[in-house]
């Protein structure tokens, strides 16, 4: 992000001398504003490696883990190693061993961030630490430290918004369903000693 946007101003001030004919003073000046917030921002943005190996549950390896960027934007910290799990259901009553489990470094060699895919079938209780415990050595971005692993999980709060997104009565009913929901870290069989909650909330 901070090389685009330094390199973007400084694309947008050569048009505007070259093309607009806009003083070199004003260029200048306008120039060494933005650079310096542009590099700002590249300050903001590094977050700390602390030592170690992170979990985080997510959906899909499209997008980065709720509970994830919670961590660094509110902690501004990440670990050296990250795994980003997600949880997918065959259509199958059970999934093969030899077929639980799938490795995606996501086209970046050396970030330290590995997706794995866990396959169970639908008669199946997910077992996160069993899955972990299959991965090959070979195939993450370093050495991984299961055994003392922390896993994040981000509880979302559903909240009655003031827009009319649908009538009151279905916005309680909907608000109180969501409740009615299994504990995710029993479910999927984490850690409770190094399982890290981390709590949102969305307006309905």
């Amino acid at each position: 992000m901070a090389v685009t946007g330094t390199i973007t101003t400084l694309l947008f001030f050569y048009v505007a001398r070259a093309r607009w004919g806009t003083p070199v003073w004003l260029v200048a000046t306008g120039a060494t504003v933005l650079l310096f917030v542009d590099q700002l921002r590249s300050g903001e943005v590094s977050p700390l490696r602390a030592p170690g190996t992170a979990v985080f549950l997510n959906r899909g390896k499209q997008t980065t883990p709720l509970a994830m960027r919670a961590n660094v934007e509110h902690n501004h910290v990440r670990h050296d190693q990250v795994v980003i799990l997600s949880i997918q259901t065959e259509p199958v009553p059970r999934v093969p061993v030899e077929r639980r489990i799938v490795v995606d470094d996501l086209g970046y060699a050396d970030d330290g961030i590995t997706h794995v895919a866990a396959r169970f079938g639908y008669m199946e209780t997910p077992d996160v630490p069993g899955a972990l415990a299959l991965l090959d050595p070979t195939a993450t971005e370093g050495e991984l430290q299961l055994d003392r692993a922390t896993c994040f999980l981000l509880k979302i709060e559903l909240r009655r918004g003031k827009e009319p997104t649908m009538a009151p009565w279905r916005k309680r009913l909907f608000i109180a369903t969501s409740y009615i929901t299994a504990d995710a870290a029993e479910y999927f069989g984490l850690p409770r000693d190094r399982t890290v909650i981390m709590g949102s909330h969305v307006e309905v």
